[in-house]
């Protein structure tokens, strides 16, 4: 019987090694899966390569990561922001590479892991830095840059809901990278609120297969700082 609940998010985290490349979903406080970093930061890997929007907010969740020495490098393509103090010091002091990557290209690159592509050429970023000296050719009287995909040893997710099988659904702008991070990883572990009984999620409404998913978790709701889930009264 195929049943990827698990016990815990230490279960769900068991195996991550040092040097993984981790792709964690969100976007801001959207869709961040907090309690799985958190859980990462226990389990205790280090060396690692981050995959994210962003490059953590205030002193919890990515940045929490951040700060505790885990993280090598981290390849996002919006790092810096009002309260990424601890990017920003680890950044300036040498104790932490940047790969900056222009969004829409990071989603692509994502993506195309996820589908087998080899590389492809994009327009964004052509005569800039973000460029480097990667191949370019003019196609059709307009500039590429060649791209290559990201994979990922790894996806931490949050979804609305899951089965036992791993079938996900998302919640609104909740969704953005996880779809595409499940696919490009060599496992996926997913958040959910609710465990829907197999068989009753909608097929027609499932983002994420359960073929991408390998471990799901069950949390509580809590309130975010963008608001979110409120506290019952």
């Amino acid at each position: 019987m195929i049943n990827k609940i698990a016990r815990s998010v230490a279960d769900a985290l068991a195996g991550i090694q040092d040097g993984a490349t981790v792709l964690i979903g969100g976007f801001g406080t959207a869709g961040i899966p907090n309690e799985l970093i958190d859980g990462l930061v226990e389990q205790g890997a280090r060396d690692l390569t981050v995959v994210n929007n962003n490059a953590g907010n205030g002193e919890t969740g990515l940045a929490a990561l951040l700060k505790a020495g885990r993280v090598r490098k981290i390849i996002c393509s919006f790092p810096r922001q009002a309260d990424s103090q601890v990017f920003d010091g680890l950044y300036r002091s040498g104790k932490l590479e940047l790969e900056l990557v222009p969004q829409g290209n990071l989603a692509e690159r994502i993506r195309a892991a996820g589908a087998g592509i080899g590389a492809f050429f994009c327009p964004t970023g052509y005569g800039t830095q973000l460029a480097g000296d990667r191949e370019t050719r003019e196609i059709d009287g307009k500039q590429y840059v060649l791209e290559y995909p990201i994979h990922g040893d790894v996806a931490l997710i949050k979804a609305e809901r899951g089965d036992r099988w791993g079938n996900l659904v998302y919640r609104k702008a909740a969704r953005n990278f996880g779809p595409v991070m499940a696919m490009a990883s060599k496992k996926t572990v997913a958040t959910v609120h609710d465990i829907a009984e197999l068989g009753t999620l909608d097929p027609e409404t499932i983002v994420t297969p359960g073929i991408f998913v390998h471990q799901v978790v069950r949390i509580e709701r809590v309130a975010t700082q963008a608001g979110g889930f409120k506290k019952a009264a």
